[in-house]
């Protein structure tokens, strides 16, 4: 056995052993999410969640009726299939100047 191919041998395995890592990791998450407690939009919604520690709920599940801001979206595609959109959030990241690679 040379040492080349210790070294190969040496690197494939910790590359392994990052993805297992990494698999892993994720898993954890799934299976948070996946065991979410399911809550009801109503009126009791905030009660609750000013109760929670940190007046916040990791992972939940929320079924209700969800009511347009203004008008629904109407599908093109589909008749009869409306929908809404989520409020979102942009979060830009501070952009740096890499002379090296000369991109931001």
């Amino acid at each position: 056995v040379t040492p080349g191919e210790l070294l190969c041998l040496g690197s494939s395995l910790a590359l392994t052993g990052l993805c297992y890592y990494l698999y892993k990791r994720k898993a954890r998450v799934m299976a948070r999410i996946q065991e979410a407690p399911k809550l009801q939009v109503d009126d009791n919604l905030p009660a609750l969640v000013s109760a929670a520690e940190g007046r916040c709920l990791p992972y939940v599940a929320l079924e209700g009726i969800v009511l347009p801001a203004q008008a629904a979206l109407t599908s093109h595609y589909h008749e009869g299939l409306q929908g809404v959109i989520q409020k979102l959030l942009l979060k830009e990241h501070r952009l740096i100047w890499n002379s090296l690679a000369r991109s931001w």
